[in-house]
């Protein structure tokens, strides 16, 4: 944070010094005349002036309506979660029900993957030009005892240079034993452009670190699923771990800028491009009781362990990306890059351990170096990309990936992505230290090879998707023991190949006041053994009325939402690894998740009220969950919002 302040400074420190100081105070009138016009700008300019852009250059708006979209994303991740199960608590992981939503990065990465849903990567990260101050804050309230809020700045001290703040946190006791979230998401932007666009500059930096308690699940399903009204009174059901907790913190530097060669900007141009990316990681997992109390039992409910009074197994992981190229670009042809990337990484515990006689080494370290070419065209309707990349040391990484969009209007597009990818393990499949004797590993695992066909269709009528996967070589956590109690985790590679289906449709029927929106996915998978389950059919369906009232002053949207999917094997969680784990012992899903809601807009406001699965409430058997050994939430009314200020 000291960093940040220290920068913010010298940048403000550059701005006043590049101006003439005056010799005198300007007089009030002047600046009276100054606020003025500060305040005619603010009230003319367009919406279309709130930018907000990625680094692949994808450019939207500030968007301050009140649809249907805007009440599916607000939540903890600010987006659409069909297809994500979130956890009791919020704050916690997601159970994946769209196996599309996976995505894969062919460099190593570190793994703990449960940690992740609500870590902000590189390519995640938005920046901003607007023509005045703008603000967003987000608010709504938890589960019990704490908040959720998100607030956001950003301004531009001149045409050429922006720079935004925003900090995300959430404290929420939970409703269970042992179930705190303590998470914040610090984010620091900036942008910088010349006068010609000559040099352009996008950065960077975020702080981030997330705690969870870690209870294991309940260990009596009964007891949650039955009659009995004494444990609607959550904190009377038995979890597994009272007193463990897992930590991920996380600090990230990032540069991307460009140089135009030739000094105009022409019909042909070349760049020089540079992308600069460094980032640490630390993880903790602490379990101060080992054993666990099942009714007049005592178990180790993750096996033996080295130690006998506490596990505190933790990890460290820092990784720097580099990447230099040289971009040729005509107006009429499209861009062509050519780069060199490298990449290294160091994955390191304190210690060496000796498991039956094989080392268990403390570290793993390498440098991938890779060259790319990549061509781009944008042009009227058209808009295509193509890269390929491979390496040229001794490391096997092939990554090769195409889109192709057509627009035929503003209403109707159409776009097709494939991607062919040789995927190097993330480093937790390949080694793992833990004071558990069953959670220490060393592999080496082949690639993963990955081949991906997906179509979209966006149209005025409806919105389709098709994904077709095929997988060899799948990296998954397997649970090895027998025991309904115990939870013995390896990792492991199937020799088999895997192929995957899904098609998701969207479509909005629209009456009078009334509106109809409705999403169906489907999910087929081909395999001989079950690694891959998701569920085949996930499904929303939300009813809703939307009308103005008191003179068009108040935007009004009440309606129910539908939430189902068909019951599966769903993966199980183990918190040591921070991941999910094929299991074939307990089937979720076939329940019904019915929420109510209540949203209002009076001007760049939007206010939200809503009841969360309020059918639990009058259901005689509770029978949902998130994951095996992990109820979904019960009833709860939440509210909150989302205000932007315009300066």
């Amino acid at each position: 944070m000291r960093s940040i302040l220290c920068m913010l400074f010298v940048l403000f420190a550059l701005t006043g010094y590049s101006q003439e100081p005056g010799k005198e105070k300007p007089r009030k009138s002047l600046l009276k005349s100054i606020e003025q016009k500060a305040k005619e700008k603010a009230k003319k300019a367009p919406i279309t002036s709130y930018k907000i852009f990625t680094l692949a250059k994808d450019t939207t708006y500030v968007d301050t309506s009140l649809t249907i979209k805007k009440e599916y994303e607000y939540n903890y991740l600010r987006k659409d979660i069909f297809g994500l199960l979130p956890f009791l608590n919020e704050g916690h992981t997601y159970t994946t029900l769209d196996f599309g939503l996976n995505k894969f990065n062919p460099f190593p990465e570190m793994g703990y993957k449960g940690k992740h849903f609500n870590y902000e990567e590189a390519d995640q990260m938005k920046y901003y030009n607007v023509a005045t101050p703008l603000t967003d804050l987000y608010f709504k309230t938890v589960m019990e005892q704490g908040q959720s809020l998100d607030a956001f700045l950003t301004l531009n001290t001149s045409e050429q240079f922006n720079f935004s703040l925003s900090y995300k946190g959430v404290r929420s006791l939970g409703k269970y034993i042992n179930q705190l979230s303590s998470n914040g998401n610090f984010r620091f932007t900036t942008s910088y452009h010349t006068k010609t666009r000559r040099y352009v500059i996008n950065g960077h930096f975020t702080g981030q670190d997330f705690l969870n308690g870690e209870n294991g699940g309940i260990t009596t399903l009964e007891d949650f699923e039955g009659k009995n009204a004494d444990f609607k009174q959550r904190p009377r059901l038995e979890v597994y771990l009272k007193d463990a907790k897992s930590v991920l913190k996380g600090k990230r530097y990032f540069i991307n800028h460009t140089f135009r060669v030739n000094p105009s900007n022409g019909a042909n141009n070349l760049y020089i491009s540079h992308q600069f990316n460094y980032e640490s990681k630390f993880f903790e997992y602490l379990q101060p009781t080992i054993s666990s109390t099942i009714g007049d039992r005592t178990i180790n409910h993750f096996g033996n362990t080295y130690s006998t009074s506490q596990v505190k197994d933790q990890l460290r992981y820092n990784k720097m990306y580099n990447k230099v190229g040289a971009i040729y670009e005509n107006k009429a042809l499209g861009s062509f890059r050519f780069s060199l990337d490298d990449f290294r990484y160091n994955y390191y515990y304190g210690t060496i351990i000796f498991l039956e006689n094989q080392p268990i080494p403390s570290a793993l370290s390498d440098k991938i170096n890779n060259f790319s070419a990549e061509y781009e065209y944008r042009k009227n309707k058209w808009k295509g990309h193509l890269s390929y990349t491979n390496s040229i040391t001794k490391q096997s990484l092939i990554n090769i990936e195409g889109k192709l969009a057509y627009r035929f209007n503003p209403k109707n597009e159409i776009d097709f992505t494939y991607q062919n990818t040789s995927k190097l393990p993330d480093n937790v499949y390949n080694l793992h230290q833990s004071s558990f004797v069953a959670y220490n590993w060393f592999n080496n695992f082949k690639n993963e090879k990955i081949n991906t066909i997906q179509a979209n269709a966006n149209t005025q009528w409806a919105t389709a998707s098709l994904q077709i996967s095929n997988f060899d070589n799948f990296l998954y956590f397997s649970d090895d023991s027998a025991n309904d109690s115990i939870q013995l985790i390896s990792p492991k590679q199937y020799n088999n190949s895997i192929q995957y289906l899904s098609l998701k449709v969207n479509k909005e029927i629209k009456f009078w006041k009334l509106a109809l929106d409705n999403t169906l996915l489907y999910q087929q998978v081909s395999q001989e053994d079950d690694i891959v389950n998701v569920p085949k059919i996930v499904a929303r369906n939300t009813l809703y009325f939307s009308d103005y009232f008191f003179t068009r002053a108040l935007y009004l949207q009440t309606g129910v939402t539908f939430n189902y999917f068909t019951k599966h094997y769903a993966n199980g969680f183990n918190p040591i690894l921070s991941d999910f784990f094929v299991q074939n012992q307990q089937e979720i899903g076939d329940f019904a998740n019915l929420d109510f809601f209540i949203n209002a807009r009076i001007r760049q406001t939007r206010i939200f009220l809503k009841a969360e699965h309020f059918n639990s409430a009058m259901s005689s058997r509770n029978e949902f969950y998130s994951a095996p050994n992990y109820p979904y939430r019960d009833f709860i009314v939440r509210f909150g919002l989302v205000w932007n200020f315009f300066q």
